[in-house]
């Protein structure tokens, strides 16, 4: 049998390839136009919202702080593999920071491909937030359409939380980008009933576990609860690869942990957070156990009871200092989620919808309780974890609850009883609406007089909100779709215009890098904005160059932060809690009299370290981790380092905390040379 051979593709006459074919060009357009099948509203609408989410987390990008704790530990990170491996916060190894390495690692490989600084470390962050929304908008789409899928990918994007920790360089998105890619691959596995995406999503939430540890298993239940209920297999072939896939979490899980423990003590740094110097009790305790009993907790007691959100309660999300972060959908989602329920009802176990309805009630209801009711370390943005799941309900409930609301008039014709039923779930979009327009319309009363932007929010969303509902209603009596369409578009400038005017403010201002919150202060511990620098849990007051290259260090992509108002170079201090105030003229001096060791300063906090880290661009000690209380330092072990050379300097203070410092402070005035220019300095060896 004779095979002819492809024609070889049309060249001009210089040699040159022609222009495409049109089936590739068909393709290309349909990049940004969509599939023929979708609305030709639709993909115009998604690159329009991936093109806001990226300006609101990159706006400004320069003047961005960041976090100074977790930018040290990158920085370090890109000096020594080691240091990058363990999260070490100083290039020395001396100590972790108290989260396992993996956005330090995603950050790290951009500092170190295209230098350290702050853009390269915001660029991962910002892609990743964008990308959760545009991942987000895929799940929701498959099952429920473009309307939903846009005003849910709206919705993650306009929320105020979300855009002021992805404005900053803790591990939060990296951790809600790698909680969807579970969520998405667990979906397919249990449309297709194959296993190799049960494995994958195992792996995704495996290495979100190694970005924030128990926090990425918050959703887990929700994932065993689908695949078991939705997936079409037998239930013993469910179970068995259910089985299959946890043997994929635990094994993506601990490999890190794992590896960590088994490496001598003396060979590694120490790892903070944790009570006994091994990550399964950084895993168990303080992130662990400790998050949500705190201090009462048997075990991880260093969660303590701080919390910068508020008292723990069901009632906290809806606080005057959470209410504005991310309270603003709940209600609306809180009746989406039942009224979807509701509305699947009699479906077939099997049904792709109720099973997307599932998942993303668990996501929202699990973090919610957990959240609430942590009596542990809380800030703010922990929650933007929950967004997804409010912001896919509020689409799918809102295309929901608008078709039962259309259908309500067609059920004349049945019988009395689910005509009754069918008129009483077309009046739930219209209540549910009302109650959010008055829940945000209350948020905004708590700021006004903050600016001009949330008077305006507040009365947009007021006259929305009431167009809305009217005209749904007059819509209903009269019988006018279109009336009842543009009811709808109302309804959600009602719902998002309070969102976007925190998310606007979130983009246009520079927040805490340790504690983000979107929007004006509102008095609580935690709530508003405060300068970079101003301090985290422990009390510090460092304001050090978050973000930029460290001054003597030849990163090339190096960009400068704002320094703190009124204050010159000159005035910088380092600060942490059980320290010395840390002064740039004392910096330089250390810089000069460093000799050769490895590190140029020991001091009790994590806080100050990690500024003199930034500003010198040297390897500093932090005996006492975050809080002060880890034991990472011993006399012992302080006594060895100076005896090899490896530590000149020390800060010491009579306020410092930790089981050793007064052993280790008496040591070291007794047998150290006070350095009189600088309190608190002494020198050994």
């Amino acid at each position: 049998m004779t095979t002819l051979a492809p024609p070889p593709a049309p060249t001009t006459q210089d040699g040159r390839h022609r222009a495409a074919p049109p089936a590739a060009r068909s393709r290309l357009r349909a990049l940004f136009t969509g599939p023929p099948e979708d609305p030709r509203w639709a993909r115009p609408a998604l690159w329009a919202i991936l093109v806001l989410a990226t300006a609101l987390y990159a706006w400004n990008m320069s003047s961005i702080s960041g976090n100074t704790f977790y930018d040290a530990a990158v920085y370090s990170g890109t000096k020594s593999w080691k240091a990058f491996f363990f999260g070490a916060l100083d290039s020395g190894s001396f100590i972790t920071v108290d989260k396992p390495p993996f956005a330090l690692w995603v950050m790290g490989l951009s500092a170190r491909v295209l230098g350290y600084g702050t853009w390269q470390l915001m660029l991962p962050m910002v892609a990743l937030g964008t990308g959760s929304v545009a991942l987000l908008y895929r799940m929701v789409k498959r099952d429920f359409g473009a309307v939903a899928a846009t005003i849910a990918a709206l919705a993650l994007t306009l929320t105020p939380i979300t855009v002021a920790i992805t404005r900053d360089t803790n591990p939060d998105p990296v951790l809600v980008f790698l909680m969807l890619l579970g969520a998405a691959a667990l979906m397919k596995a249990v449309r297709t009933g194959k296993l190799l995406p049960l494995v994958w999503s195992g792996v995704a939430i495996g290495f979100a576990f190694n970005t924030k540890m128990m926090q990425a298993y918050v959703v887990l239940p929700a994932f065993f609860l689908v695949y078991l209920w939705a997936t079409p297999l037998n239930l013993g072939r469910r179970i068995r690869n259910l089985a299959v896939g946890t043997v994929a979490l635990v094994v993506s899980s601990a490999w890190w942990m794992v590896v960590v423990d088994l490496v001598p003590a003396s060979s590694r740094p120490y790892i903070g957070g944790s009570t006994d110097n091994t990550v399964w009790d950084l895993v168990i305790g303080y992130n662990g156990f400790g998050r949500i009993f705190g201090a009462s907790s048997s075990v991880g007691s260093q969660g303590n009871g701080a919390s910068f959100g508020g008292e723990a309660g069901l009632y906290r999300l809806f606080n005057s200092i959470m209410g504005g972060q991310i309270s603003w959908l709940i209600p609306f989602a809180l009746v989406a989620l039942i009224g979807g329920l509701v509305l699947r009802g009699r479906a077939p176990r099997t049904d792709a919808k109720r099973a997307a309805l599932l998942l993303w009630g668990g996501w929202f209801v699990l973090h919610y309780l957990t959240f609430a009711l942590a009596e542990g370390t809380f800030h703010p943005y922990y929650v933007t974890a929950m967004a997804p799941g409010i912001a896919a309900l509020a689409g799918i409930g809102g295309v929901m609850l608008y078709k039962a609301f259309r259908e309500g008039p067609a059920a004349v014709g049945v019988p009395p009883r689910k005509r009754i039923r069918a008129w009483g779930r077309a009046w739930v979009l219209p209540a549910a609406i009302a109650v959010s327009t008055v829940w945000a319309v209350v948020l905004l009363q708590r700021v006004s007089g903050s600016g001009t932007i949330y008077t305006v929010a507040e009365v947009v969303t007021g006259i929305a909100g009431a167009v809305a509902v009217i005209g749904l209603l007059l819509g209903r009596f009269t019988k006018r779709q279109r009336l009842t369409g543009i009811a709808a578009l109302a309804a959600v400038v009602a719902l998002l215009a309070g969102p976007a005017a925190y998310a606007a403010s979130a983009a246009g201002s520079s927040t805490n890098g340790t504690n983000p919150t979107a929007g004006p202060s509102t008095g609580g511990m935690g709530g508003g904005q405060r300068p970079s620098g101003s301090g985290g849990p422990g009390g510090g007051t460092g304001t050090s160059k978050s973000g930029s290259a460290p001054s003597g260090s030849s990163s090339s992509g190096s960009s400068s932060s704002s320094q703190s108002a009124g204050q010159s170079a000159s005035d910088r201090t380092a600060g942490g809690m059980g320290d010395t105030q840390v002064s740039s003229a004392m910096i330089s001096y250390l810089k000069k009299n460093q000799d050769g060791a490895t590190w140029l300063v020991a001091v009790a906090t994590d806080q100050t370290a990690s500024s003199i880290i930034l500003e010198s661009g040297e390897a500093v000690i932090s005996m006492g981790g975050w809080s002060g209380s880890d034991n990472a330092m011993t006399l012992a072990k302080l006594k060895s380092l100076v005896k090899s050379g490896k530590l000149h300097y020390i800060v010491v203070s009579d306020s410092g905390q930790g089981s050793s410092n007064s052993e280790i402070s008496t040591w070291v005035k007794k047998n150290g040379t006070a350095v009189s220019a600088y309190s608190g300095l002494y020198r050994l060896g």
